[in-house]
């Protein structure tokens, strides 16, 4: 083995575990930056090739943008305190109903606005309600972290780890439905049915309030959810028509932004400063760390036992890929192990139930440990905010229950 191929993947090993476990507090996205540049600096990667990694995610960082964009103005407007209060309103006092509401509500958030949005601004808006109701608020917000990840394959839009894993090869709309619908299906009843067992007793021993003070929805949060409606349309027209989503997001989420802005008479100041930027330089960081593993052959070795597996047998190889695709998010976060997978994709055709297969290890698998993905992490930060800390080992628990049944029962969906 060349000895430049051990220090790149020595330099890639490292920071990939400084971005999962971010020794001296250091934001993820400076740990990605480190290992890119040093990759460059260290003559083990080409500057221009990096700069071509970079440009490979153009599509990501405009969806990112877009999303993050519509996501913080939801939040400022009390878009996400209003549905929340709503949901404790419906349950009517029954914290086994609320359970249930705020499910559907985090399904339909991760569905339309992605897994991110869900852990960002979702999980404080339950807290907040919970609280204000009289309720535990940890089974509740677990809805909030598993549901980001068990919903993020309904559509492209879920997840940016969709746009990662197809790039440019992206299923149309109707393809995409019919590679994924049952296991989508699958894989949100299967999450909720295994928590909500889990929760059974915590929820049965406690007493919620009927109503909670309400928020007004000014018109600012009911022309964001308009404009969020308004989004999800164009994004599935974009996707039925086979067009990248990057640049529709971006344009949806710029001009909902602008247009509420005007018409509120308020300063884009607080919608900017709340857009988690360095999540930009963390994906091009990445970006830039999968470059260098197809320069040193690896994605090659990959994929050419991935060809050797689908020679073989085609099911098998889904179910093997699906489940080691899961088990490495956990391990290497499942953004570096996506982008991995989607280079392995593309590198030659793949019968559709292996694609399946990975791309739903990529998003599913995350839910093993709080590790898994981008959305968990942010979900951990926003209960930090909150003075709640769950740690590694007691989520780890929880999750080896409840993502099994959901894992084997979407690929199975997937690979019938």
């Amino acid at each position: 083995m060349p000895s430049d191929a051990i220090w790149a993947w020595s330099i890639i090993v490292v920071a990939t575990a400084g971005v999962i476990i971010r020794p001296f507090r250091l934001p993820e996205a400076v740990w990605a930056v480190i290992g890119a540049s040093a990759l460059v600096l260290a003559g083990l990667l080409p500057w221009r090739d990096a700069l071509a990694g970079i440009e490979k995610g153009v599509d990501v960082y405009l969806f990112l943008i877009g999303m993050m964009l519509i996501a913080e103005l939801a939040r400022l407007e009390g878009l996400f305190d209003y549905l929340a209060a709503l949901a404790v309103e419906y349950a009517a006092g029954s914290p086994q109903r609320l359970f249930l509401l705020i499910y559907l509500v985090g399904t339909l958030v991760t569905v339309l606005l992605s897994n991110d949005a869900t852990a960002i601004v979702l999980t404080p808006a339950v807290y907040a309600a919970t609280r204000a109701a009289g309720a535990k608020p940890l089974p509740y917000l677990f809805v909030c972290a598993f549901i980001a990840n068990a919903a993020s394959f309904v559509l492209p839009i879920s997840n940016p780890a969709n746009l990662v894993v197809f790039g440019a090869r992206m299923p149309q709309l109707t393809e995409w439905l019919r590679l994924f619908a049952l296991p989508s299906a699958a894989s949100i009843l299967l999450t909720y049915i295994v928590l909500r067992l889990t929760q059974h007793r915590a929820l049965k021993d406690e007493t919620i309030a009927r109503s909670v003070p309400h928020p007004r929805l000014g018109r600012g949060g009911k022309l964001t959810a308009i404009g969020i409606v308004a989004i999800g349309l164009v994004l599935v027209t974009a996707s039925a028509l086979d067009r990248q989503l990057g640049l529709p997001t971006f344009i949806c989420g710029s001009v909902t932004a602008v247009i509420v802005l005007l018409l509120s008479r308020q300063s884009p100041l607080p919608v900017l400063r709340g857009v988690s930027w360095s999540v930009l330089p963390l994906v091009g960081g990445l970006f830039v760390m999968v470059e260098a593993l197809i320069k040193t052959g690896v994605i090659a070795q990959l994929s050419a036992l991935l060809h050797q597996a689908v020679a073989q047998s085609v099911p098998q190889a889904a179910w093997s890929v699906g489940i080691a695709t899961a088990l490495a998010d956990n391990i290497a976060n499942n953004l570096p192990v996506g982008l991995v997978a989607g280079s392995v994709a593309a590198s030659d055709h793949l019968p559709a139930a292996v694609v399946s297969a990975l791309l739903i290890g990529v998003d599913l698998g995350p839910n093993l440990s709080v590790t898994g993905s981008l959305a968990t992490i942010l979900w951990l930060v926003a209960l930090r905010r909150e003075k709640i800390e769950v740690g590694a080992w007691p989520f780890l628990k929880l999750g080896m229950l409840v993502t099994p049944p959901a894992l084997i029962a979407a690929l199975a969906a997937a690979i019938r």
